[in-house]
C-alpha cells in the first residue's frame, strides 16, 4: 500500500509519499480502506519530532483520523462488517491507504454523509464534546468562551456549544468572523485587534463567562481566569501558544471557586479514549449533517500532497478542517476552503448529556 512517510524530522517538504506494508489485523481491530484522512495539529508536531518516533498503539506511521470501508474484522469485534463505512481515531496509521482502528474507536459514517466530511468529524467534535460537556459541564443558558474558534475542534465546539443552548464567545482573526458566526458564535472576537478579556466583561456587564475552552496556554491564562464568571470552568485542550512564563491569578481562582481542567487524548489509557467515543457517538452522531451538526471542511488535497495539506495548516488560513484524500481524481480540485454550514439549531435542554 502506499503511505506517507519521513525518514527526518523537519518542515513540510520531508513527507514522501512510498510503499509500506499493510498493517496487521489483531482480533479486537477493523481494517479499514481509507477513503479519507483528517489533518491534525498533532501530525505537525510528529513530523517536527516533537514526539519522537512514537507508535501510539495501531502504527508508527503518521495520522491519527480516517473514514473509509471496512475490508475485515478481528475476531473480538462486535457491531461491524466487512463493507461497512465506518471513520473514527487511530494510534497512528491513518496517512496510508489502510489502516487498522481498535472497533470501539469507529463509528458508522451517518447516511448521506461523504467520506470527506467524515474523516472531518472524529477527532475535534469527540475533542469539543468532551471538553465542553462531559469536563465543562455546560448548560444550556451558561455562555462560554472558546478560542480558536475557527480551527477544526473550535468550529466543532462553537456548534455543540450553540446546540446545548448557551452563550457563545469565540476568538478568532478579522478576516474569519463571519465564519465563526456561521458556526453559532453569538459574539466574535478579534482577538488580534480586541482585548478578549475586556470584550467578555463588557457584553455580560462584567459577571464573565461560566465556561472557557482554550487551545493557546500560557499567554491566555491570566486573562481566562479572570473572564471567568464564579463557578466558572476552564478547560485546558491546547497550549499552541507555549507553557513560559504563565500568570495564574490565585486570589481569582480561590475566591471564584474557579476549576481548572487539562485533557488530551492521545495519552489516555484505551479505555479512556473508548468511553470518549463512545459518549460523543451515543449523543451527537444522530445530528451530524441532518440535525443541525455540520463538520467543516477547509480543503481537500491529495495524500500525495501531504506536504501542501501541512503547509495550509502552517499558514494559519484555514477554517475547519483540512482533508486527504486517497483518490486522485476526486481531490485535484478541491484545494479552497468548501462554505460555511449554516448556523447550527439548537436543541431542547432536557435532551443534553
Amino acid at each position: 500500500m502506499k503511505a506517507i512517510q519521513f525518514l527526518e524530522f523537519g518542515e513540510a517538504d520531508v513527507l514522501q509519499i512510498a510503499d509500506a506494508p499493510e498493517p496487521i489485523l489483531r482480533e479486537d481491530d477493523l481494517l479499514v480502506r481509507n477513503h479519507a484522512v483528517g489533518v491534525n495539529r498533532a501530525d505537525l508536531a510528529h513530523r517536527r519530532g516533537g514526539y519522537g518516533r512514537p507508535n501510539f498503539g495501531d502504527s508508527e506511521i503518521m495520522g491519527l483520523e480516517m473514514a473509509g470501508e471496512v475490508l475485515a474484522v478481528g475476531a473480538k469485534v462486535e457491531g461491524f462488517k466487512a463493507g461497512d463505512r465506518v471513520m473514527g481515531i487511530v494510534g497512528g496509521g491513518a496517512y496510508a491507504e489502510i489502516s487498522r482502528i481498535d472497533y470501539r474507536m469507529a463509528m458508522p459514517i451517518p447516511e448521506g454523509l461523504d467520506f470527506v466530511h467524515a474523516a472531518a468529524i472524529p477527532e475535534v467534535f469527540v475533542t469539543a464534546h468532551e471538553a465542553l460537556l462531559h469536563l465543562g459541564h455546560l448548560h444550556a443558558g451558561e455562555t462560554v468562551l472558546i478560542h480558536a474558534g475557527a480551527g477544526g475542534v473550535g468550529s466543532a465546539t462553537i456548534q455543540l456549544a450553540h446546540a446545548a443552548g448557551a452563550t457563545v464567545f469565540a476568538t478568532t482573526q478579522a478576516n474569519k468572523l463571519d465564519a465563526v458566526r456561521d458556526f453559532g458564535a453569538d459574539h466574535a472576537i478579534d482577538y488580534q485587534n480586541e482585548d478578549f478579556a475586556e470584550a467578555v466583561a463588557k457584553a455580560t456587564h462584567g459577571r464573565g463567562v461560566d465556561v472557557i475552552i482554550d487551545f493557546i496556554g500560557a499567554p491566555y491564562l491570566e486573562r481566562n481566569i479572570r473572564s471567568l464568571a464564579d463557578g466558572g470552568r476552564l478547560i485546558q485542550v491546547g497550549i499552541m501558544g507555549g507553557v513560559k512564563n504563565a500568570a495564574l491569578p490565585l486570589e481569582r481562582l480561590l475566591y471564584g471557586h474557579l476549576k481548572i481542567i487539562g485533557t488530551v487524548m492521545k495519552s489516555r489509557p484505551q479505555h479512556v479514549k473508548h468511553a470518549m467515543v463512545r459518549r460523543f457517538g451515543d449523543r451527537w452522531l444522530p445530528h451530524v449533517a441532518t440535525g443541525g451538526l455540520t463538520p467543516v471542511v477547509d480543503s481537500v488535497f491529495n495524500l500525495s500532497q501531504a506536504a501542501d495539506a501541512h503547509r495550509r495548516m502552517e499558514s494559519g488560513l484555514s477554517v475547519g478542517k483540512i482533508i486527504l484524500s486517497t483518490h486522485e481524481t476526486s481531490a485535484a480540485v478541491l484545494t479552497s476552503r468548501l462554505p460555511a454550514p449554516n448556523a447550527p439549531q439548537s436543541f431542547q435542554a432536557d435532551s443534553l448529556p
